[in-house]
């Protein structure tokens, strides 16, 4: 882990790429925090696991229930092998094969792909399929917690304050990767010139300059904030964003973003191996989306921050 020292900083943007959840940028104050250099690994992960038998949500049946709860009213129950255990998987489109976001049954933290892949030679990449739930509970088993939004940002940023990336303002190029995204065209040609078509060992590109390694790309990274697309609006009301500080925030009480009001939102930050400039460019430090909780995606991980005491 490295030491983050407490401070102002501007948190959110208004560059021209920058989206409507990103604003408006203004000032937040955060305590000094621990931070992982890196994405939690599957060698970490599985450590947690043998130690105790946990389960992951991708491991277990869906409970339709639960899932009714947060569908419209008067959705049918799907088909019962839709609720086996599994989880999402993108496919890249093959030929006549649409491609796309997939249900894979089977598909989890040691198979990422679904039955018949596993996780061996890959230890050192970062864990996936891992929801909200699981990431807390190895970051509770290893003495740590989930990183808020704004500790996360402020961990992100290196001190590069109002920066679009992690690593200053120079533009992304397909030909000079910084960071683990795509390249090629999305979605159906990835030159994968960074030599990833997937994950990456985490520490496979340059740090920022706090020793953050994949702060951008790689994984999305789940924080412990509930995810709101309206918050940094909420913050500023009447006030001019200049005349904001927020301090030591940690995000809303309840979950909000446009058509999906019955999902319990968690705050991902830092994109995936799946962002590309053409579509999506939220590597940018300032970027945030929200992902239900009950949810692992194959580009969806974590790390971990802790206190100082």
């Amino acid at each position: 882990m490295v030491w983050i020292s407490g401070g102002v900083f501007t948190m959110g943007s208004d560059h021209a790429e920058a989206l409507p959840e990103e604003g408006p940028p203004h000032r937040v104050r955060v305590d000094g925090f621990f931070i992982d250099t890196h994405e939690v690994t599957n060698a970490q992960y599985a450590e947690f696991v043998e130690a105790t038998g946990y389960v992951t949500v991708a491991e277990k049946p869906i409970d339709w229930d639960t899932m009714r709860d947060q569908l419209p009213p008067g959705t049918p129950k799907p088909p019962d092998e839709q609720l086996r255990a599994g989880s999402v998987v993108f496919r890249q489109p093959a030929g006549s094969a649409p491609g796309g976001w997939e249900w894979v049954v089977g598909a989890n933290w040691r198979s990422p792909e679904g039955p018949g892949s596993s996780i061996e030679g890959r230890l050192d990449h970062p864990v996936v399929h891992v929801a909200f739930d699981d990431a807390l509970a190895y970051a509770r088993w290893a003495g740590k917690r989930l990183p808020t939004e704004a500790e996360w940002e402020r961990a992100a940023r290196g001190g590069l304050d109002n920066a679009v990336y992690v690593w200053g303002d120079t533009p992304v190029s397909d030909a000079e990767p910084r960071a683990n995204i795509w390249q090629g065209r999305f979605p159906d040609r990835n030159d994968a010139v960074d030599g990833y078509a997937s994950t990456a060992p985490v520490g496979s590109f340059e740090a920022n300059a706090w020793g953050l390694f994949d702060a951008a790309g790689n994984v999305w990274e789940w924080c412990s904030d509930y995810y709101r697309a309206d918050l940094y609006a909420r913050r500023a009301g009447d006030m001019a964003p200049a005349d904001v500080l927020v301090e030591n925030p940690v995000g809303p009480v309840s979950p909000w973003s446009p058509g999906r009001e019955l999902e319990p939102l968690r705050t991902i930050r830092g994109g995936s191996f799946l962002c590309h400039q053409t579509y999506c460019t939220r590597y940018r430090v300032s970027a945030r989306t929200g992902e239900a909780s009950d949810t692992g995606t194959s580009n969806i991980g974590f790390r971990c921050a802790m206190d100082p005491n």
